[in-house]
């Protein structure tokens, strides 16, 4: 269950909101995009494929994928039935089969086979929206950008940042709270701490680092050692 924001003049806002992303950096100093990439090809590829499934899914099948796909003149002449049962263990692989080709091909007819670095040019392509390309500008050409995926949807309503639903109104409302050198970061930590503390259905509450701050602090488990046992992530990127 999500919460309405609280009552507080947007000053008051802005200041929670920043002591929450100073404190989710500093629990994840090391958040990142968790899909595998080399360059913003990969990477644009590697979101449109982890739809519906996880990262550590496309992790799995995009080493051999991106072996042999290398370029976008590679993709718009792919054989169908072969992409297919390369990407098929992440589901809905016809239509990602789809979406790739015809990516390949607006890339090759309309930017000459390359990833355009811009929001408004990575919206017009086939299968993608501004989720995709935040993550591409984000983390393959350094361009801030808020990633609304359904943790830092759900995260930023608990939180008390907005209320709204529709992803575009979320990027915009958040956008307003953090400066905009921080919109890339911000997602991972968001998505990161969705990922491994805040759960959907049980997050851990006695074991987060905001519940100070937190308008939806009780929605969860508060018991610190039951908390702790919900959690789903390792506190270093190297420990055991």
């Amino acid at each position: 269950m999500s919460v309405n924001p609280r009552v507080e003049t947007p000053v008051a806002l802005t200041r929670r909101a920043r002591k929450i992303y100073r404190a989710l950096l500093e629990r994840y100093p090391y958040a990142h995009c968790e899909l595998d990439f080399t360059t913003p090809l990969e990477l644009l590829v590697a979101t449109v494929l982890s739809a519906q499934t996880t990262d550590v899914r496309v992790n799995l099948v995009t080493p051999t994928l991106f072996a042999k796909y290398r370029s976008a003149a590679d993709y718009a002449g792919a054989d169908r039935g072969e992409l297919e049962t390369m990407i098929q263990s992440t589901g809905f692989y016809r239509a990602k089969t789809d979406a790739l080709i015809k990516l390949g091909q607006a890339l090759v007819e309309r930017f000459d086979g390359e990833v355009p670095g811009k929001l408004e040019s990575l919206v017009t392509l086939p299968g993608v929206g501004r989720k995709t390309a935040n993550v591409v500008l984000g983390n393959a050409f350094g361009v801030p950008g808020i990633t609304v995926d359904t943790h830092f949807a759900r995260l930023s309503r608990r939180f008390g940042w907005t209320a709204e639903e529709d992803p575009v109104k979320i990027e915009h409302a958040v956008g307003a709270l953090i400066p905009r050198k921080d919109w890339t970061m911000l997602s991972h930590v968001v998505i990161f701490h969705g990922r491994r503390t805040c759960h959907a259905r049980k997050p851990a509450c006695g074991a987060c680092p905001i519940a100070r701050w937190c308008p939806s602090y009780g929605e969860g488990e508060t018991d610190p050692a039951k908390a702790a046992k919900l959690l789903k992530y390792e506190l270093a990127p190297d420990a055991s």
